[in-house]
C-alpha cells in the first residue's frame, strides 16, 4: 500500500503547466506585424538607394512596394519609409531620364 500512496501522491502535487495568457498591465506589447513594416521600411530604403547605381528598372519598383506596404501597417520608421519611397520614385526618374538621353530602353555608360 504504501507504494500505491507514494504514487498518488506524486501525481497528486504535480504543478500544473500553464502558458501564461496575458502579459502585465502596462507592459509594452509589440506585435510581428509592427516589426515587418519596420523591417520593409528599411529595406525599401537600402533598395532605393542601390537602384540608384544598379538595378533601378527592378528595385526602384519593389522599393516603392516595399515603403507604401510599411507606411500602410503603421511603421515605427515613417521617415525611412518615405525616404525609401522617395529613393524608388528617383530610380524611376534617372532610368527615364538616361532613357531619354541615350535613346534606348536602357542606359549604360
Amino acid at each position: 500500500m504504501e507504494l500505491t500512496e507514494r504514487t498518488h501522491l506524486a501525481t497528486a502535487t504535480k504543478p500544473i503547466a500553464t502558458k501564461p495568457t496575458a502579459t502585465a498591465p502596462g507592459a509594452p506589447t509589440r506585435s510581428t506585424g509592427t516589426k515587418d513594416a519596420d523591417g520593409m521600411a528599411v529595406a525599401s530604403f537600402i533598395l532605393g538607394l542601390l537602384g540608384l547605381l544598379v538595378l533601378n528598372v527592378f528595385l526602384g519598383p519593389i522599393a516603392i512596394a516595399l515603403a507604401s506596404v510599411a507606411l500602410w501597417r503603421g511603421t515605427a520608421r515613417r521617415g525611412r519609409a518615405f525616404l525609401g519611397l522617395g529613393l524608388g520614385i528617383a530610380d524611376l526618374l534617372v532610368l527615364v531620364a538616361f532613357m531619354q538621353f541615350d535613346s534606348t530602353v536602357s542606359w549604360n555608360f
